[in-house]
């Protein structure tokens, strides 16, 4: 579950006299989600026609300090045209507040449901979706290091050491055989940009093949442009877990990606091993999360193994299998 911090509905109430929102009418909170505190309200709504938004709280896992970052972002895709959940300015202009010792923010609400079993047509959607996105934030001066970066990963396997091999026999190895390659090989010439860096089927909602929102931008930083769609593409293309790879959608993704922004010859070349390092990036934090999280939490752990799958489908892919010719 992701309602961390349980707010009574009434503290809600007195919370949104502070926004032009209405009186609060329910108060529900959302399961999905990882990292902070999520409810979805129905108020009054200011001219008393109802309205929904989303209040999030903050846990310890999103740095206050990179808030502003992640609101001047996405205001500034909104500006371009990119479907995205804007952050509600209160009365007195500030967007950013305390509820229950947590900071907390009232977020616009948009329609749309997530997809588990993505369609070609949604997979080609997504990466449409995900090149408009790179072209909007053109311009944007905002600048958040990737704390997940190939020395992250580093940093991540060092604190899993000896205990890899307690999710399976042999990973340890595998991880530090990865790693001295992407060490050797990672394409660090490649233009960057403010990227999603977590756009997986969960982050984007969709009505029928029409992409109508990109949401959860807590991961969004400066990085390698073609790494976002490495990303994307490991979460879309494969089966949950990560024995079957979808050709189709595949295709369809990085044709709907290179209509919207393009793919350079070089980030092309470069696109395995980009893919590569996605797969390991989140084989790592997922092995991080099982070896530290107790049997008996009420968070479910996801398979490690899920990325050890695609890892391998890498090393042995070109980016003419990869992106079609």
């Amino acid at each position: 579950m992701a309602v961390y911090t349980h707010v009574p509905a009434e503290d809600i109430d007195i919370f949104l006299t502070r926004y032009d929102a209405g009186r609060l009418v329910s108060a529900k909170g959302i399961a999905e989600g990882v990292e902070n505190s999520n409810y979805l309200l129905e108020t009054t709504g200011a001219d008393g026609n109802g309205h929904r938004y989303i209040l999030t709280l903050y846990e310890k896992r999103v740095d206050e300090a990179d808030l502003p970052f992640f609101m001047d972002l996405l205001d500034h895709l909104g500006a371009g045209g990119v479907r995205v959940p804007r952050f509600i300015p209160a009365r007195d202009g500030t967007r950013l507040q305390q509820l229950a010792g947590r900071p907390a923010c009232l977020i616009e609400f948009l329609t749309g449901i997530s997809v588990t079993e993505p369609t070609v047509a949604q997979s080609r959607a997504a990466g449409a979706a995900l090149g408009a996105m790179h072209r909007a934030a053109e311009g944007f001066t905002g600048e958040r290091p990737n704390a997940l970066d190939l020395s992250g990963w580093h940093d991540l396997a060092a604190k899993c050491g000896e205990d890899f091999d307690r999710i399976a026999p042999g990973i340890g190895a595998r991880v530090a055989e990865e790693l001295a390659f992407l060490d050797a090989h990672w394409p660090a010439h490649l233009p960057r940009a403010v990227i999603h860096a977590d756009l997986f089927p969960d982050n984007v909602l969709m009505l029928g093949d029409e992409v109508t929102g990109l949401i959860d931008f807590y991961f969004s930083c400066t990085d390698i442009r073609a790494y976002d769609l490495a990303v994307t593409y490991s979460a879309w293309v494969f089966s949950h877990d990560g024995a079957i790879w979808h050709g189709d959608r595949a295709a369809a993704l990085g044709a709907g990606y290179v209509e919207t922004h393009g793919l350079s010859e070089e980030e092309r070349a470069a696109f395995p091993v980009l893919c590569r390092g996605a797969a390991l990036r989140f084989l790592l934090t997922r092995a991080y999360d099982w070896i530290n999280t107790p049997a008996d939490a009420l968070v479910t752990r996801k398979d490690p193994l899920a990325f050890m799958r695609r890892l391998d489908f890498y090393a042995h892919a070109n980016p003419t299998d990869l992106l079609g010719a």
